[in-house]
């Protein structure tokens, strides 16, 4: 029998739970710096079942996202700062609990961490993240910018 999105996200909550005690004692000034894609060079990349929580979480907050955020590729502010599509208009993590695997490994180079994360470690959560995208659909393992993911009609 198939499993269910439900299946997915509880084994998804579960993996994402225990990334989050991997990095514990980690942390950022809060400054959403890593949400710029255009000043850091780099974005989270989603596999299927995190657009899946990512979709239940926005839809939990009232629906599509804002119109604002909704033109894709990318809107560029006056710095030309791409900004990560699911902020809010007060500039937070309009998803924070439900944010990609790669939001939650703490790379910005002002993150601070109590104990460095064994390599082996994170890739042994990323490899299960992969397992469960490809369990959760078709190709979900082939991860995607999160930039693109939110491109209208795009999934």
């Amino acid at each position: 029998m198939a499993r269910t999105d439900d299946e997915h996200l509880v084994e998804l909550s579960a993996l994402f739970a225990e990334t989050d005690a991997l990095f514990a004692g980690s942390g950022c000034p809060g400054s959403t710096e890593c949400c710029r894609f255009g000043v850091t060079g780099r974005e989270p990349y989603v596999t299927s079942v995190e657009l899946a929580a990512i979709a239940r979480a926005v839809a939990r907050n009232g629906g599509p996202l804002s119109p604002r955020r909704r033109a894709l590729p990318m809107t560029h502010d006056a710095d030309q700062e791409r900004m990560c599509p699911l902020l809010n208009a007060s500039g937070r993590c309009s998803v924070y609990a439900s944010r990609p695997f790669g939001c939650r490994t703490f790379f910005c180079e002002r993150a601070t961490h109590a104990s460095s994360p064994s390599r082996a470690a994170q890739k042994a959560l990323a490899d299960r993240l992969r397992a469960l995208a490809a369990r959760h659909e078709a190709g979900g393992d082939a991860t995607r910018p999160l930039s693109r993911a939110y491109k209208p009609g795009a999934r």
